[in-house]
């Protein structure tokens, strides 16, 4: 296996993310890199054909296709990759493993955006105790506020769990606390090219509005969870796994692999 990437993050990037609960990385994956993920999401049709609507309670909706096994593809081979695994593991300092991946897609002028919620909103009812965990945001189009870019409350994830109530097919944060939150914390948008990454607490609170544009948005999102946090109970996503960490150059010697039907959504029991 692998060894895992030390210091891939500096003290200052550490801090950073502990301060505003998230961190940007402009540049994180080579243009190689990117495209091969791009190549990927090309060719492989059942990423969309699987895709599920998610009704944001206003009228429109968004895609997501998710799956809990990292894979032997490009996508997987991101989610296991060295580098990042390693800057995960600063992050959370504990041995980390994959609990998800999804694709996140806005067809153009599609009006379906994410209502203001917290990841950990929707992982505290899978029976994890502790909010140590976070995503990695790998954007595969350009992200600007015009096509729905990531958009977070600088620092919320001190504000604790918000309790979170059924919004369409989401879990949106309570509006309330939300609108008194909002009005203390600066709200900053993830505006990107693919390469940048973003990695980003599972209590920070984050929204995305639609795509005004003309062309599709499409963002890779990969969730870690910490061995220590693995869930209490069986859930539909994935209990503690170890990763088989694979070299950054695998990103693109993976690419002309295609999941197909693997790139489901499989619940899984605990392994415990």
């Amino acid at each position: 296996m692998t060894p895992i990437a030390s210091d891939v993050l500096s003290e200052i990037d550490v801090d950073a993310f502990h301060r505003d609960g998230f961190l940007v990385r402009r540049g994180f994956l080579s243009a190689e890199q990117v495209a091969a993920l791009v190549g990927t999401l090309e060719r492989d049709a059942a990423l969309h054909e699987r895709a599920m609507p998610r009704l944001d309670g206003d009228g429109g909706a968004v895609e997501l296709s998710v799956w809990n096994e990292p894979g032997d593809d490009s996508f997987g081979a991101l989610a296991r990759s060295d580098r990042l695994v390693g800057a995960v593991t600063q992050l959370l300092g504990d041995e980390v493993y994959h609990y998800h991946s999804k694709l996140n897609s806005k067809r153009p002028r599609s009006a379906g955006m994410w209502v203001w919620h917290q990841d950990y909103g929707y992982w505290y009812e899978n029976g994890c105790l502790t909010p140590d965990m976070l995503t990695v945001a790998v954007p595969l189009s350009p992200m600007s506020r015009d096509n729905g870019c990531l958009e977070l409350l600088r620092g919320s994830h001190r504000c604790g769990r918000v309790d979170h109530a059924r919004v369409g097919d989401q879990h949106g944060a309570d509006p309330e606390r939300v609108a008194e939150i909002e009005a203390r914390f600066e709200k900053v948008a993830f505006e990107s090219e693919p390469g940048d990454v973003m990695f980003f607490h599972c209590n920070v609170l984050h929204t995305s509005a639609g795509n005004d544009t003309d062309r599709s948005r499409e963002l890779l999102l990969v969730a870690y969870n910490t061995k220590s946090n693995d869930p209490t109970r069986p859930h539909h996503h994935a209990a503690y796994t170890p990763i088989d960490v694979l070299p950054d150059s695998d990103i693109m010697a993976r690419s002309g692999v295609v999941m197909g039907e693997r790139r489901t959504f499989v619940p899984r029991r605990s392994a415990r």
